[in-house]
């Protein structure tokens, strides 16, 4: 029976980047990582493990899984936000349609993998969120 999703595991050729990224943008923390063979690092957040990094000097041909985008549930939108526009990343804004109208931030790490940041639908934005948010998606 599954419990709940354990981790994610990139693999890239820019493990810098991907962990300056996911530790100084995202927040995550780097941990204790079990001594494989390969170079690579484990980011944890409360604790627990949830993304492995494996790098490589070049990426697999031909690249391996499909995976669409990882999702994180974050909280302190405004902070984020700030923090975000300070590292210079780009992102798209969307307000998740139905009851929950979560906000939902959506990214690119450097290895091209789409990262989302969902936060409880009772924060609140940037005052001037919508002109700041040039990615905007309107839910349908």
């Amino acid at each position: 029976m599954i419990l709940r999703m354990d981790h994610f595991t990139i693999v890239t050729d820019r493990l810098d980047a991907t962990r300056d990224f996911y530790v100084q943008v995202l927040g995550l923390v780097e941990g204790p990582r079990p001594p494989f063979p390969v170079p690579g690092l484990w980011l944890y957040a409360s604790r627990q493990p949830v993304l492995h990094v494996v790098g490589v000097t070049r990426m697999p041909e031909p690249r391996r899984g499909v995976l669409d985008h990882m999702a994180f549930h974050t909280q302190g939108l405004q902070t984020m936000w700030a923090h975000l526009e300070h590292h210079g990343v780009r992102f798209k804004v969307i307000r998740a349609p139905g009851d929950q109208r979560t906000w939902q931030l959506f990214m690119q790490d450097p290895n091209g993998v789409e990262v989302e940041l969902d936060f409880d639908a009772s924060e609140v934005p940037p005052a001037d969120w919508k002109v700041r948010a040039g990615g905007y998606i309107k839910p349908a």
